[in-house]
């Protein structure tokens, strides 16, 4: 029988700990890109193996001594951090204004919500780091997408959209046009 572990655990002060368990390596992953990007700190994973995952501080060269290093426990079912040297002690300044690991997925989680309300949204101040006009942009298409089911449902839905609005007033006329066997690009 698998433990019961969350995706993503928390700890009160915010740092992990040795034998601290997440549910799959992608947990693992989501966790240390949340701590970086909340912490203004980076990392670079210097082993990534099937049943292993070790990273250290950008700046472990140069004194900070922050590294993890998560295994895969298969008698637990799960991922277990076996060794982790506590939090950052570079600075804050080490960051550009858009973290390395705050990309255009990330994002489209992120801001997912607002979309959802507002899916001509121009401006978001939901994420503290300045990001790029093409990481924005495809952060917003990976949410409309996620929204509306993808491109070609949407599209697919639209014969369905336009009967009932036949249905709604019975005097309108709906005229349509599909261009099929054109190779995308």
């Amino acid at each position: 029988m698998a433990a019961v572990v969350a995706e993503v655990p928390l700890v009160a002060n915010g740092e992990f700990a040795v034998g601290m368990e997440f549910s799959s390596r992608e947990a693992v992953i989501k966790a240390m890109k949340e701590y970086a990007i909340r912490r203004s700190v980076d990392y670079r994973v210097y082993e990534s193996e099937s049943l292993t995952f070790y990273a250290k501080c950008t700046q472990y060269e140069e004194g900070c001594d922050w590294l993890i290093r998560v295994s895969m426990i298969s008698r637990k079912y799960c991922w277990v951090i076996r060794r982790y040297n506590g939090s950052h002690t570079c600075t804050k300044a080490t960051i550009s204004q858009d973290h390395s690991k705050l990309n255009s997925n990330t994002i489209a989680k992120a801001i997912k919500p607002l979309v959802d309300a507002d899916c001509l949204l121009k401006k978001c101040n939901c994420i503290n780091y300045t990001i790029s006009y093409r990481k924005a942009w495809l952060a917003k298409q990976k949410s409309i997408e996620k929204i509306f089911e993808g491109w070609k449902a949407s599209y697919e839905a639209l014969p369905i959209w336009f009967e009932a609005m036949c249905h709604k007033e019975p005097s309108a006329i709906v005229h349509f046009e599909t261009m099929q066997g054109i190779p995308r690009r």
